[in-house]
């Protein structure tokens, strides 16, 4: 009989493997064809960002700064960013702040069925490759990223590292930072959250701003100004 147990979990382990293989990974897809510094060749334009912007975000996330010391109530912010009527979406590029060769990607999903963990992504998109330390990309540097219908919700993630400098090329095997929050690494549910988003009332914008380190981490220093873009939704 001991034999045979031991038969009978076997079995159910290699079911358990099999169904776990047969999981669909991420798929890794670009909006089109870049340098090899990894500046994209489907920029639709510049958009002006004028000095009085950046020095609202320069006052409100001042580098190196804890954002949970100084403005907390930003934490409480949703970054995904929710299509209410079929519309054309764009994201512009603003500034980095980070020590990191970072990328940029959006992804989607049905607003009333929110992703529960990162397996839940079936396709990020790259929108900007190379955003991150020594990026080509210029202040204002726009990308159309598509069309989409109500009822979709469209996110964000970084990819740590996602540009390897070395290759000139994009590396999907790094840390994900998402603006939906409970995809997420950290294990601590207060410190999930590495997108904020900053409205700037002044220019009708809604700023979403990432922290791109571990934050259970004693180097990272919480002032999410590492990577900083826009929307635009038409109409």
């Amino acid at each position: 009989m001991k034999v045979k147990n031991y038969f009978y979990l076997f079995s159910f382990v290699l079911i358990i493997n099999a169904c776990e293989k047969s999981q669909p990974s991420t798929v890794y897809k670009t909006l089109g064809t870049f340098s090899s510094a990894g500046k994209p060749n489907y920029l639709v334009g510049k958009d002006s960002i004028s000095d009085t912007l950046q020095s609202f975000i320069d006052s409100i996330l001042p580098p190196g700064q804890d954002i949970k010391v100084l403005h907390p109530e930003l934490l409480s912010t949703n970054a995904d960013i929710e299509i209410k009527q079929a519309s054309d979406v764009y994201i512009t590029f603003v500034s980095e702040g980070s020590g990191l060769t970072t990328s940029v990607g959006f992804y989607t999903y049905p607003t009333n069925s929110p992703p529960q963990n990162s397996k839940d992504i079936q396709v990020i998109t790259y929108v900007f490759p190379s955003s991150g330390l020594n990026t080509p990309l210029e202040t204002g540097d726009k990308v159309y990223i598509g069309r989409f219908e109500a009822g979709t919700s469209i996110g964000l993630v970084l990819l740590q590292g996602g540009w390897d400098i070395t290759k000139s090329a994009l590396n999907n095997n790094v840390a994900h930072f998402w603006t939906t929050d409970i995809l997420n690494p950290e294990f601590d549910f207060n410190l999930k959250k590495h997108a904020i988003l900053l409205n700037y009332t002044q220019g009708k914008k809604g700023l979403i701003c990432f922290e791109d380190f571990d934050r259970t981490k004693p180097e990272c220093d919480n002032d999410f100004n590492d990577q900083i873009v826009f929307f635009t939704i038409n109409p």
